[in-house]
């Protein structure tokens, strides 16, 4: 037995005993000692003073306990046991936290797309009878390596024709002559309504995009020249086959005959690149044949980062009031930011396209000999 209980502590350790103390309340610990208390008659202040804490706390704790919200409840033995709390995220939590996580919201029952850390503090509450606030388990989403951010929209890329299409685009630029010529075509919208993206700005000051009173719009068709990084475009009010077939028109005065015998030009599955006006168009000069993409497959089309490169340059956040404005600020961007030289994806390279790109040059090769 020690001769003295009376002990040294260094100065900064009461300080966060007393904060362990304070926090124990969320194992009821205090609710129990307050109330045993309180049947034996203990004042509130010598007991605020024994638990380190405060008449209200006292108080508080009585207030529930008679309104039948401190939480106590029967377990099946019938002995008393209180709601299990914790600040910790303990390894069987964790798993439970990052089930929810993996799942959508409305397989538990909720009518919503995202999980928000009330919902998810109210399901773990449903499902393992734990209570924790929103910000405790905001905490704990970090915790699990979860942040909020937006979402990225992918393609689905599941063209049964890819395979096909892919390795006839291959077969078009790997044998390129100097008298043949490569353009991949595309079209972007310039929506007078700004789209909204991330920007520098102070804190807790957001800067607000202007929406106009009537929304208005054009069209930009574009065709790349993968060899040379040139970027061609037609204007229009709207994207029809008659703004396809005037890119085509400046194509054929850019690509002259004289100096190039074959212009291909690569599309995707659009109905306006496909209308009987461009049929007719096709047919007329013949050194001008037309390929088609993978339905749904951006990744395969150069052209994609190249309208995505006048989105960040142009049209997010934009400032301009009216349509002309805007038209003008995408005719510079694409006529002073050049040359636009992008790289064929890794999938014109993959093992099926190899593969497909020899059989069809084989077919061809076959074809000629016959």
């Amino acid at each position: 037995m020690p001769k003295t209980t009376c002990v040294e502590i260094p100065q900064e350790e009461p300080a966060q005993m007393l904060a362990a103390l304070q926090r124990a309340r969320y194992g009821y610990r205090l609710a129990l000692h307050i109330l045993r208390w309180c049947t034996a008659g203990r004042h509130p202040t010598e007991m605020a003073a024994v638990l380190c804490g405060s008449r209200s706390r006292v108080s508080r704790t009585v207030r529930a306990y008679q309104a039948g919200t401190l939480g106590l409840e029967p377990d099946e033995d019938g002995r008393l046991s209180p709601p299990r709390r914790t600040t910790v995220l303990v390894p069987t939590v964790r798993r439970s936290l990052m089930a929810l996580l993996q799942a959508p919201p409305r397989a538990y029952g909720w009518c919503r797309t995202r999980w928000s850390c009330a919902t998810l503090a109210l399901t773990l509450q449903t499902t393992r009878g734990l209570t924790v606030s929103a910000e405790t388990m905001r905490r704990w989403v970090h915790a699990v390596g979860w942040v909020w951010k937006r979402a990225k929209l992918v393609a689905t890329d599941d063209d049964p024709q890819r395979v096909d299409r892919l390795a006839r685009i291959r077969l078009v630029c790997e044998p390129l002559k100097r008298s043949e010529a490569l353009v991949l075509a595309d079209e972007l919208a310039m929506h007078l309504v700004p789209t909204v993206g991330y920007a520098w700005m102070p804190t807790g000051t957001p800067v607000e995009g202007m929406t106009p009173g009537q929304h208005e719009k054009h069209d930009v068709a574009g065709a790349l020249d993968p060899t040379t990084g040139t970027l061609h475009d037609a204007l229009g009010p709207r994207n029809t086959n008659a703004l396809f077939r005037e890119r085509l028109t400046v194509l054929n005065a850019r690509y002259p005959a004289d100096r190039y015998t074959r212009l291909s030009v690569v599309v995707d599955t659009y109905q306006i690149h496909q209308a009987k006006p461009v049929e007719q168009w096709l047919a007329a000069p013949p050194r001008v044949p037309r390929l088609l993409w993978p339905t749904d497959g951006p990744r395969a089309n150069p052209m994609e980062r190249a309208c995505g490169a006048v989105y960040d340059g142009c049209t997010r956040n934009h400032q301009r009031k009216r349509l002309p404005d805007l038209v003008v600020d995408v005719e510079d961007h694409l006529h002073l930011n050049g040359p636009w030289k992008y790289k064929r994806s890794d999938l014109y390279f993959e093992p099926a396209v190899t593969t497909a790109v020899e059989n069809i040059a084989a077919e061809d090769h076959a074809k000629v000999a016959a």
